[in-house]
């Protein structure tokens, strides 16, 4: 039989688990206007029209741009658009 303090520890370990999985979903906490963008952009990316973040770095490694590991996505366009 457990004790009350490990049944009080063990309430607050599935509290902080539940916790930690509603803070996981981020993209439905987000705007509508930022949801369809995402959606605008990844759909972008499946037909092949824009680039993946991928291959952005893999093109700012061939032009030799210092940082790319730590740029976002949209910071690596700008960056290759500037460096090409």
């Amino acid at each position: 039989m457990a004790t009350e303090k490990q049944r009080a520890a063990a309430r607050k370990n599935v509290k902080k688990a539940q916790a930690g999985a509603r803070s996981k979903q981020t993209l439905k906490h987000l705007s509508p206007a930022t949801r369809t963008a995402l959606g605008k952009e990844a759909a972008a990316v499946r037909r092949g029209d824009a680039p993946t973040r991928k291959e952005l770095e893999e093109q700012a490694r061939r032009l030799g741009i210092a940082g790319r590991s730590k740029m976002g996505k949209s910071e690596l366009k700008r960056a290759v658009a500037r460096a090409s």
